[in-house]
């Protein structure tokens, strides 16, 4: 597991990448050392020797992942990335001295669309919320409000201090992937709303524990954690007889696809989600031109 901590570690210097990132390649790596593990040499000093893998090792890894573990080709197509850029660590640092990854493929996957919520169900999903009236209520509505008014991944939001948001400019300083830091902007509503529960209603969540600095709190004070937002997205979604599952990466998209549909030229888009190729954020144009044929359809006189 030496080489698998030497690569983690080169990740967190080399790449700058997050900490889910790095769980993310942990947790692929250790799979595929506990499946290689009873298949080759284990020097008790070194462990695994990875030049002894080669390219059917591999491929039968691919097959386990997908018929024994019955991974979608998604998932599959990720572990195996995972594994090869492993290997081109372990050549890059003379660890083997031929990659048999080199030549092994993933499965073929198609690029899922993002799923998104209509207008209608963002305004269904924010009045729920604001029903109750209570110090979490309130804290809900602007996780929420904030969430689809700047398109911030649930780490960035949980992220936030109180000190990252500028009322009087009305924007937000966040780190996103690879901790870079951008700019996101907000509308007077949600800035409104926003200082409205800094001043009230998380002081209130707050009680004694006045040196936390977190921007959205728990009822005991605390940091609110990834979960406890995708909690409350589920909590609210179900109330508000909304179907689709909800996740905070379902506001990111809608918040992505409202601003295509109204107008935003794409690269504005792209700053704003934090994506540093404009590929990432094309995928977005094909829900805009279904939009687009349907309001073509209703608008032309002949169709």
């Amino acid at each position: 597991m030496d080489h698998i901590k030497e690569f983690l570690q080169h990740l967190v210097v080399e790449k700058n990448f997050s900490q889910n990132t790095l769980d993310a390649y942990r947790n692929d790596l250790v799979q595929f050392h506990e499946f290689v593990s009873g298949k080759i040499e284990n020097d008790t000093e070194s462990g695994i020797q990875y030049s002894q893998i080669d390219t059917q090792m591999l491929s039968d890894y691919m097959v386990y992942l997908q018929e024994n573990r019955g991974y979608a080709n998604t998932t599959t197509a990720r572990k195996i990335a995972s594994v090869k850029s492993f290997f081109s660590f372990l050549m890059l640092t003379g660890g083997i001295v031929q990659d048999p990854s080199s030549s092994i493929g993933s499965p073929r996957i198609g690029r899922a669309l993002p799923k998104y919520l209509s207008e209608e169900d963002m305004v269904k999903l924010l009045d729920e919320t604001a029903k109750a009236g209570t110090s979490e209520s309130i804290r809900d509505t602007n996780i929420i409000e904030l969430l689809y008014a700047t398109g911030l991944r649930v780490t960035e939001l949980v992220s936030l201090n109180v000190s990252d948001v500028d009322f009087t400019e009305m924007y937000i300083r966040c780190w996103g992937k690879g901790n870079k830091e951008r700019i996101v902007y907000l509308h007077e509503k949600a800035a409104d709303s926003l200082k409205a529960y800094v001043e009230g209603a998380r002081r209130s969540l707050l009680g004694s524990k006045s040196k936390e600095t977190g921007l959205f709190v728990s009822h005991r004070g605390e940091r609110l954690t990834r979960q406890w937002v995708w909690n409350i997205l589920k909590n609210y979604s179900k109330k508000a007889g909304i179907e689709e599952d909800i996740t905070p990466h379902t506001l990111r998209h809608s918040f992505a696809t409202h601003l295509l549909q109204n107008g935003a030229p794409l690269r504005h888009v792209q700053e704003l989600l934090g994506h540093s190729s404009i590929s990432t954020t094309q995928i977005y144009t094909h829900l805009t031109n279904k939009h687009l044929r349907r309001e073509y359809q209703k608008s032309h006189p002949r169709a």
